[in-house]
């Protein structure tokens, strides 16, 4: 039998359900989706989700799909021909034709026609946004967070904040077009990078506002991984970087609801970890190691390969070692800090800034432990990180620190001291 006349790729050919001709395919030929990715010359992560109805296609995708896997384009009832049924598709519901049908029509017209001023002339400096112009501001967003790693925040904050102008700008177009979800889920990435800036400068409030704006445009997009992924980057920022372990437990769990028991295990374990750290800053040690040992089940899966979108790496190990350490730090069990952060702080590239943060917490274990001079000697150096990148986040972590040190003085102490004074006072520190 023709791969194209079985009847469930046929139904899905026949209502132009994309999802289902894709992983009906990829069943038929024995693929992984990796395989099938690679087929299509599409990222893994995309296939995965519009295989799990987490992406919507534009009109030229289906079209360019249909290309690379040899689909009869009449079978889509999408190309001009007048499109007869397969045997076993007769008698199909007309219903998701018809709607996709007023989706290629409507597609056809935002891309062809210009767009009008009130009195009905064409606008020429003013056109609609088209299937490009999602992808286009995503990879403006990929782009200042490939940045972001070796800048200040102070430097790329102002093209973020014009960045996200531009996104509701362009959602603000899209309102009633087949585009409108994309662009409030681009509009969602903006937001969230944005906000992250804002609290790596100590803004507090202006990093909640842009949080919740990445929120509110992920769930327009309805997209779930998404929602979640907006949804616990809040709820971190409130348990750790705000200080307020409750609501950020508030918002974990909220998470956990729209994530489902049957999410990616990449989503599941770093959920679990942002849970464990709110646990412990409430200080409920049980909740807190519970959540970690599930995020390490979570992230030991054979599943657990290629991470979904909006992710971009695998949740491992060796990042649950890395909240395993900062929930001991906030539980005040430095000798357990001390070894989960050996682990999670084996050689890798990291962020510079995200790892002057580590070492603070992994300055407050030694501190906890009695070892002062490598306590401060690591604080020290997450400092010069900080101002070298001018990280409101970082030098405030190494405040709090040196706030909550309550030990015998030291050499190593008074030489911090002077340092963070300096800051203040713009008198260089002596010696």
């Amino acid at each position: 039998m023709d791969l194209w006349t079985r009847p469930r790729i046929a139904q899905a050919l026949a209502t132009c359900d994309m999802a289902a001709v894709l992983e009906g395919v990829r069943a038929a030929r024995g693929w992984s989706q990796g395989d099938l990715a690679r087929a299509i010359d599409y990222s893994q992560s995309w296939v995965s989700r519009v295989v799990n109805g987490q992406q919507s296609l534009t009109i030229d995708q289906v079209r360019d799909l249909a290309e690379r896997l040899d689909i009869p384009l009449h079978l889509l009832r999408f190309g001009g021909a007048p499109a007869r049924a397969a045997p076993a598709a007769r008698g199909v519901n007309t219903t998701r034709r018809r709607d996709f049908a007023r989706v290629v029509a409507t597609g056809a017209l935002l891309t062809a026609a210009p767009a009008t001023t009130p009195g009905g002339t064409p606008d020429a400096d003013h056109r609609p946004v088209d299937v490009t112009t999602a992808h286009a501001l995503r990879a403006i967003t990929g782009g200042q967070r490939r940045m972001d790693a070796g800048s200040c925040s102070s430097h790329l904050l102002p093209s973020a904040v014009a960045h996200v102008h531009l996104c509701e700008h362009m959602l603000k177009q899209a309102h009633g077009t087949a585009f409108s979800s994309e662009l409030s889920a681009a509009a969602s990435e903006a937001s969230g990078f944005t906000a992250w800036l804002y609290a790596d400068q100590g803004d507090m409030g202006s990093a909640r506002a842009h949080y919740r704006t990445a929120v509110n445009r992920a769930r327009q997009a309805g997209v779930r991984l998404l929602d979640v992924y907006m949804l616990g980057s809040l709820a971190a920022f409130e348990a750790d970087t705000a200080e307020d372990p409750h609501l950020g437990l508030g918002l974990v769990q909220e998470a956990q609801h729209v994530l489902g028991p049957s999410a990616h295990p990449t989503a599941r374990a770093w959920l679990a970890c942002v849970g464990a750290l709110a646990h412990a800053g409430t200080g409920d040690r049980s909740a807190a190691v519970h959540a970690l040992d599930q995020a390490e089940r979570e992230a030991a899966r054979s599943s657990n390969t290629a991470p979904p979108w909006p992710w971009v790496f695998a949740f491992d190990q060796a990042k649950v070692a890395g909240y395993r350490a900062l929930v001991d730090v906030r539980l005040r069990r430095p000798h357990q800090a001390r070894r989960a952060f050996a682990e999670a702080l084996a050689p890798r590239a990291v962020n510079p800034k995200q790892s002057a943060v580590l070492q603070v917490e992994l300055a407050s274990a030694h501190a906890d432990a009695g070892d002062v001079d490598e306590a401060f000697r690591l604080a020290h150096e997450a400092l010069s990180t900080g101002i070298r990148f001018r990280s409101e986040r970082v030098i405030g972590r190494v405040r709090s620190f040196r706030r909550r040190y309550a030990g015998p003085p030291a050499r190593c102490v008074a030489d911090l001291d002077d340092r963070l004074l300096s800051l203040v006072s713009g008198i260089p520190a002596s010696g």
